[in-house]
């Protein structure tokens, strides 16, 4: 079967792109349509997207590389799919959405909450796991839906993530991938199936078991294209769909994750570290392991929740005169942006940011808040835009350590992906927080990647995962940290950053408690 197309459709949160791979990993042809907006918020705090805009942009993107004309469609032997995590649709039986989808950003709270019972109640409390209790009951968006929107929740026939109501118009039927279900559902991310009856989640979630759809693990087969989406999309009717993963997931095992000592970091919206572990372990006590691309497999995923997002932020606040230049040369703002960090030495001169720009679930809480320390006079934009960069690489080497004290043995390999790893200065400023060199593949779009190799294994192209990562992934440029750099990163983290938080943490509970932000 040499030559065949394997197409890879990433639905993300500020686009969605159409990627045509071989069963070698190269990327052949790719369409993009960005979200504009990403999502709209009709109240503070909220994030929503009409679930059709998705649907639309899927076909869009297909159709693009159609008439790019360097692949066809009759040349795609398959397609799978990948999408951001944790955004919901409610849809009637026949797949409509009954309102918008509710994005991973949105940050409503459900404030009754469904009673547990006394039994419970007792064994959260005897086990200090009341509080995250009532977190995962009150950010579930089934119990807002339950409480402010009743009649829309009774006539919800479906409750399902973003990529169960898009497959559903692929294949027809309410089926998803278990390596998808990343969410506040009644899912036992152990079992990676849907939580027994008796389980605890049924009492804490209003979601009824005949809202579900029936879940096909990664590498599985889902159905067949259907006639009215093959249109839609310009494909032949009846091509194989198969399951990959969650975006993130797909993201570790598209950038050749899978051995457990291996570490896959996330320069996106949301940064993460994650590794791939055949046994289920908490990294972070009472949060779970997430499920891999992987077959039966976990990753062990912390994250920065607001992460390169901060990137986006400081252009939209920060960089006019950037965004200018870029439009006069016809460029990317973001690739002047090295230029700004080059001129700040390691350390930014002593100003040094704790990217905790959303509120978490332990550690940080849910009182945490940002913090940018140091400043003089010296500084200036570009000082404060390196603090970012290296704010989020403390973060993410904390995560690291925790990941390591948990396995009991060191990391010996970070591959990073994502958009923010096209910065070098990023990169470099990566391998110079860890002491440890860092890897950026050649293939940028490792989300679609990750969904390929699941789709290469489903279609028989190779035998397994481990088969079809070594075939189809590729390292790239290599950034070796500097001794002298590393050294002053090494002082400010140990010394100054991972005192911050400890030290602030009181501050922000006041705070919480005089504006009541956040909620």
């Amino acid at each position: 079967m040499t030559g065949t197309r394997l197409l890879a459709i990433d639905v993300g949160t500020q686009s969605v792109r159409a990627i045509v791979f071989d069963e070698a990993g190269r990327l052949l042809a790719k369409a993009q349509q960005v979200l504009d907006p990403p999502y709209v918020s009709p109240q503070p705090g909220w994030a929503e997207q009409d679930a059709e805009v998705y649907w639309n942009a899927v076909a869009t993107t297909c159709r693009k590389l159609w008439q790019d004309g360097a692949v066809w469609p009759g040349d795609i032997a398959g397609l799978a799919l990948t999408t951001l995590r944790s955004t919901v649709v409610c849809a009637d039986a026949e797949g409509r959405a009954l309102g918008p989808a509710i994005v991973w950003l949105d940050q409503r709270r459900a404030t009754r909450l469904p009673p547990l019972g006394p039994l419970w109640n007792t064994a959260f409390k005897v086990a200090g796991a009341a509080a995250l209790m009532r977190h995962f009951q009150s950010e579930a968006e089934a119990n807002w839906l339950a409480q402010h929107r009743p009649e829309l929740w009774a006539a919800s026939a479906r409750f399902v993530l973003l990529s169960g109501w898009l497959l559903r118009r692929l294949v027809g039927e309410w089926v998803d991938s278990s390596g998808a279900q990343v969410g506040f559902l009644p899912f036992d991310y152990k079992r990676l199936a849907w939580a027994r009856r008796g389980d605890f989640k049924w009492r804490a979630l209003s979601v009824r078991p005949e809202q579900l759809p029936r879940l096909v693990p990664p590498g599985g087969r889902l159905g067949t294209l259907v006639p009215s989406a093959a249109e839609a999309l310009g494909l032949p009717a009846g091509l194989p769909v198969i399951a990959a993963a969650a975006d993130k997931a797909c993201e570790v095992l598209g950038s050749g994750a899978v051995d457990t000592d291996v570490a896959q970091l996330s320069f996106g919206t949301t940064a993460t570290i994650n590794t791939t572990q055949a046994r289920y372990i908490e990294v972070q006590r009472l949060l779970p392991a997430y499920p891999a691309a992987v077959p039966g497999a976990y990753n062990t995923e912390i994250q920065i929740y607001r992460g390169f997002w901060m990137v986006s932020w400081f252009k939209r606040e920060f960089a006019h005169r950037e965004q200018a230049a870029a439009d006069r040369l016809g460029v990317a703002v973001e690739s002047l942006f090295d230029e700004l960090v080059n001129t700040v030495p390691p350390g930014s001169m002593g100003l040094i940011l704790q990217p905790y720009w959303s509120p978490g679930v332990i550690d940080p809480g849910p009182e945490a808040k940002g913090a940018v320390i140091g400043f003089g006079d010296v500084h200036t934009r570009a000082h404060f835009y390196r603090a970012i960069l290296e704010g989020l690489v403390y973060g993410l080497r904390a995560g690291r350590e925790q990941i390591e004290r948990r396995l009991r043995r060191p990391l010996r390999r970070f591959i990073a992906s994502g958009g923010g790893s096209q910065s070098d200065a990023a990169m470099q400023i990566t391998a110079d927080v860890f002491g440890s060199p860092v890897e950026r593949l050649d293939v940028y779009e490792t989300s679609a990647l990750g969904a390929a190799i699941n789709l290469a294994v489903g279609l028989g192209l190779h035998p397994d995962h481990t088969a079809a990562v070594a075939a189809m992934t590729r390292s790239g440029r290599r950034f070796v940290p500097d001794a002298a750099a590393h050294r002053t990163y090494d002082a400010l983290y140990r010394e100054v950053y991972r005192e911050i938080y400890p030290r602030l943490r009181p501050l922000y509970r006041r705070i919480r408690a005089i504006t009541g932000y956040p909620a």
